[in-house]
């Protein structure tokens, strides 16, 4: 067969004969040379292994390589193979490595062509075993795919447990627990507990779980994997959960960030997200934090089950105490002519009451822009307490609606 038939008549084999098509026509065409066959979505890395000056690779030019594109704003045009044959050339030895993805949710099949079984093992396990560096960007999966996030990264940049407003207590605890995990390997390994801790984050929205996340971040200086969505159009939500914690697994020690819990895992995939959390495949060096808004969402097996999510922090409304260190640090960025005075701090941090940081960020804001549009006609402490009416009687009403709503 020429090979650049063997694509097209496989794929219109029925799909649980596909694999089983290409493997005999390659046994039959390299009588001489050791085929692995596998479908281990780890080596899908092999083009970053070869960015990352590990391999060189030559597309097959007898044949039409069918490698396709997506759109990253971080990265621009980004290419993946999808049914295609390279050449690799690693460590003195010449590969041919093929690919094949009949879609559906399919992880890609791959074959690997070697001179020994041995060759084509141990370039199996060196892509497999690399790990990109991250620790200058943020990966972000989204779609169904990841994107390097340099950008995501440096927004967060300033963002540190010194400018972080939150209880002491609550500060300390998070910041000791992260510390201690990642400093603690040889320690799990000495008494047999598996290397790797699940934190939760619980509280109404607003007060300050994702500024925690990024100050965990920028102070622990690894790679973090931030979860947006696990649905896409050309994958199933299982598929999506599997290439996430495969990409941990690839990157650990790591962080891997899910982002409001609830809306992430639904009856239909608890199952499979248990089964990848529980770590059926060892989930060594990843610490999993993860958030929610509405912990009465989450099923029992993820809220009330230490060993998935060992440790939970409430992140509450902020008292009083909170409430003016964040008032004066906003104060403080100001001109001075639209700060407000030492009083009107102390006023405001009183009258605000029950609410979040979120709210206070917009009635600072508010009452700036409501300065702005009279400046001098009214002093900026009489603005702002004005502003604390009108945006309670806003919490208030949203507050009925969502209870109306059933949310």
């Amino acid at each position: 067969m020429y090979f650049h038939e063997l694509f097209a008549e496989a794929l219109q084999e029925p799909f649980t004969a596909i694999a089983y098509h290409v493997s005999r026509h390659l046994a039959a065409s390299y009588p001489d040379r050791a085929i692995l066959e596998g479908s281990d979505c780890d080596f899908n890395k092999l083009l970053d292994f070869a960015k990352g000056g590990r391999c060189r690779l030559r597309r097959e030019e007898s044949i039409h390589n069918q490698v396709a594109v997506r759109w990253s704003g971080e990265q621009g045009i980004v290419e993946y193979p999808r049914n295609a044959w390279f050449e690799a050339d690693w460590e003195g030895e010449t590969l041919d490595v093929v690919f094949m993805d009949w879609g559906y949710g399919c992880t890609p099949y791959h074959w690997i062509i070697a001179g020994s079984l041995d060759v084509a093992r141990r370039f199996y396990a060196a892509v497999c075993d690399f790990r990109p560096e991250f620790r200058d960007e943020l990966m972000v999966f989204e779609g169904g795919h990841w994107a390097r996030s340099g950008k995501l990264l440096r927004q967060i940049g300033g963002t540190t447990f010194e400018n972080l407003i939150l209880p002491e207590k609550l500060k300390r605890d998070v910041r000791a627990d992260v510390g201690r995990f990642f400093a603690s390997r040889e320690a799990y390994e000495k008494y047999g507990v598996p290397w790797k801790r699940g934190l939760l984050f619980v509280g109404p929205p607003g007060n300050g779980k994702t500024h925690a996340i990024k100050a965990l971040i920028n102070e622990t200086g690894r790679p973090c994997l931030y979860i947006k969505t696990f649905e896409s159009e050309d994958w199933t939500e299982e598929t999506g959960i599997r290439r996430v914690f495969e990409r941990a697994r690839a990157c650990s020690p790591c962080l891997l960030v899910l982002e409001d819990l609830d809306s992430l895992v639904s009856a239909d995939n608890r199952s499979f997200f248990l089964n990848e959390l529980d770590g059926f495949a060892a989930n060594v060096g990843i610490l999993t934090i993860a958030t929610t808004n509405h912990p009465a969402k989450l099923d029992p097996a993820i809220l009330d089950r230490p060993s998935r999510f060992d440790r939970k922090y409430h992140f509450g409304l902020p008292e009083e105490a909170e409430r003016l260190a964040y008032v004066r640090g906003w104060n403080g960025s100001l001109e001075p002519e639209a700060r407000l005075t030492p009083e009107g701090a102390s006023l405001t941090a009183g009258g605000t009451e029950g609410f979040s940081f979120a709210y206070l960020k917009e009635l600072l804001l508010s009452s700036l822009m409501a300065w702005v549009a009279g400046p001098g006609s009214k002093a900026m402490d009489a603005v702002l307490l004005e502003q604390v009416d009108s945006l309670r009687d806003q919490m208030k009403t949203t507050a009925e609606a969502l209870e109306a709503d059933g949310k």
